[in-house]
Order: C-alpha cells, then structure tokens, then sequence
C-alpha cells in the first residue's frame, strides 16, 4: 500500500500523457524531457507501449542509472553537449522523434521538446506546468508542418474508475513503482518531506 500512494498524481499523470493522451505506439521513437516522478513514469508509459527508442533527458545526470532501469535506451544531459538538445535529438532519431514529453514545464523547454519532434507525424505532450511562466509562441509553420500538440491533467485519467485499475495493473506487476521512491519518511516528518 505504501506504493500505491504514487498513483494519486505524479505516476498517472506522467504514465498516462503517454498511454492515454500521446498514445505512444509500438516501435516508436520518445523523448522525455525531465527526470522526477512525471518524467520516469512518462518513461514507463512509453516502455510499456513498445516504444524501440525512448531517450531521457535531464540536467542531472545522477537520474540516468534509473531512466536506464526503467527502459531508457539514451540518456543525455543538455549541460554537456556542443549543440542545442534538439539538433542532437533529431540527429540521433534521422529527423526526431515520434513523441516527445515536457515534464518539465516553461516555455524553453516546451519549445526544445517541439523542436524535436518529427514535422510531418511527431506528437508533443506537455506534462510540465511552471506557474508564472509566460507560455508558448508557436509559429504557424509548426503549426502546418503536421505536428501534434497536446495536454491534458492527470494522464488523461478518470480517477474514480481509473486509479483502482492503475492499482490492479501495478499488482499483476505491469509495470514497477518501486524505482519511483527515493526517499521514506514517517508521517510526523511531512513538512520535511
């Protein structure tokens, strides 16, 4: 039970901006930019779609032994490459990728994640949110390149009837929350926390 407490935002959400709202598919590519509990569990998502190609990104680098664990294929850190992420990704992927996740939020980085995104078919969902932000300009070229933008709360989730299934799947071990937790405090230590 003490697991199933990330299925009441951070896992949903992230499992589900690419399960429910990217609907990633088998054999795809997928870039995730941020590493936290969103980010991971967007990371899940992909893995468990059948993603062939899913590339971690984050600023901390300490985050990739876990991206690996969870079925990142590629991890890189923007802070120690020679280029902007999004030329490396479009080079790695021969034009981007299929699907790309902002877990992060703010507007840089929601315009590096659509910036690797194939033009043509690619999908980027945001999932990140930084209050005060001030938001995205988009240009109508990538608007009629064929790019899909999307983002919903929650993973696109109805919580009453989908948080009991989330827990059946994470029983019948679909997929691990376990590399999720990094840290266990008792109750009385919350505000800490």
């Amino acid at each position: 039970l003490e697991r199933i407490c990330l299925l009441g935002c951070g896992f949903p959400t992230g499992y589900g901006a690419a399960i429910n709202v990217a609907k990633v598919t088998p054999g795809s590519t997928c870039a995730i930019f941020g590493l936290g509990g969103v980010g991971l569990s967007a990371l899940i998502g992909c893995k468990v779609a059948g993603a062939s190609k899913i590339i971690a990104i984050d600023t901390n680098s300490e985050k990739f032994a876990k991206a690996k664990a969870l079925g990142a294929t590629d991890c890189l850190n923007p802070r120690d490459l020679q280029k902007p992420i999004q030329e490396v990704i479009v080079e790695m992927t021969s034009g981007g990728v299929d699907f790309a996740f902002d877990c992060v939020g703010g507007s840089e980085t929601m315009k590096t994640a659509l910036n690797c995104t194939m033009a043509g078919w690619g999908s980027c969902t945001f999932v990140g949110l930084a209050i005060g932000d001030k938001g995205l300009t988009i240009s109508s070229v990538d608007m009629l390149s064929g790019l899909t933008i999307n983002g919903r709360i929650f993973g696109g989730w109805k919580s009453r009837d989908s948080v009991p299934k989330l827990a059946t799947d994470y029983k019948n071990k679909k997929f691990n929350l376990d590399l999720l937790v990094t840290h266990t405090l008792p109750f009385d230590k919350i505000n800490e926390a």
